[in-house]
């Protein structure tokens, strides 16, 4: 069980993306009050019903948009963490929660007893729903990553890459009393560590690690074209040296044939990365 928690787990990477989840999260409660009317919902008898429960639908989406909004800048997260962030979410749902129906609705006295009340109530409704959400998402980003990730393989194993570098754009890197000077095509890739990065490039035949003092963004400035591109916080990489990839619920991992270490794709450049990488055929 502990082990399954520490498996990484994709949490929400953009704003936009929190906005619509947090949206369709709310909505889909709001459904689930209307349709299965729990916890004597049923005996609740109003002319504007309806239009009464719909603040809880905005109270679970809004919760929901604070907890990832608060997370976002995490890093390494993994299921363990995704459910202590859902259980955040149903206690901070259930107070909202407490406060519309004593104030809004019931209009009785504020109890610790009564909230205790609508924890338990939240917590039975939550806890069900968050373990299907988990899992649920889990499994979908796995298998749509799995089959874009064999999909793109075949077809890079199909794709050669040019051998003519005649006519190659000149790659210049300046920093500090360091001058490169790489042909696109025989530059390999690079990884950011701290304040350096170690960039990968094909020189005589054989591949060479140059360490330079420069960060991975200013790096980028210097040497992107439309085969170099950034696809993590901590790598840039040349497209046409990659030769296979694997999927799973986090992203994507590319394979190089002239490195000996995996590189992935963040969430948030997979729509830049998985398109250009299915148009090197083309």
């Amino acid at each position: 069980m502990l082990s399954f928690a520490a498996y990484p787990y994709p949490k929400s990477d953009s704003y936009k993306e929190i906005l619509v989840s947090s949206m369709v999260a709310g909505l889909l409660f709001y459904i689930f009050l209307i349709v299965f009317q729990p916890f004597g919902t049923e005996n609740f008898h109003h002319q504007y019903k309806y239009l009464l429960l719909f603040p809880y639908s905005l109270i679970f989406g809004t919760s929901f948009f604070i907890a990832d909004f608060c997370i976002i800048r995490f890093k390494d997260w993994n299921i363990g963490f995704e459910l202590l962030k859902l259980i955040g979410i149903i206690f901070l749902a259930s107070i909202l929660s407490y406060f519309y129906n004593t104030l809004v609705i019931s209009h009785v006295k504020l109890s610790f007893i009564n909230f205790l009340y609508m924890f338990l109530y939240c917590l039975a409704l939550g806890i069900p729903i968050s373990t299907i959400y988990v899992l649920s998402r889990y499994i979908y980003l796995k298998s749509i990553h799995e089959r874009t990730a064999d999909q793109v393989s075949k077809q890079l194993a199909d794709y050669h890459q040019p051998t003519d570098h005649k006519f190659d754009t000149t790659l210049n890197i300046a920093a500090n009393q360091t001058n490169l000077q790489i042909p696109e095509n025989y530059f390999i890739c690079a990884q950011s560590m701290e304040n350096y990065c170690s960039v990968y490039f094909i020189e005589d035949h054989i591949v060479k690690k140059v360490l330079i003092r420069i960060s991975l963004s200013d790096l980028l400035n210097q040497i992107q074209t439309d085969k170099i591109k950034r696809c993590h916080r901590s790598y840039i990489l040349n497209l046409n040296h990659v030769k296979s990839l694997k999927g799973n619920a986090q992203g994507y991992k590319l394979f190089l044939s002239e490195i000996d270490f995996e590189i992935p794709v963040s969430r948030s450049f997979i729509s830049l990365i998985i398109p250009r990488l299915k148009d090197l055929k083309t």
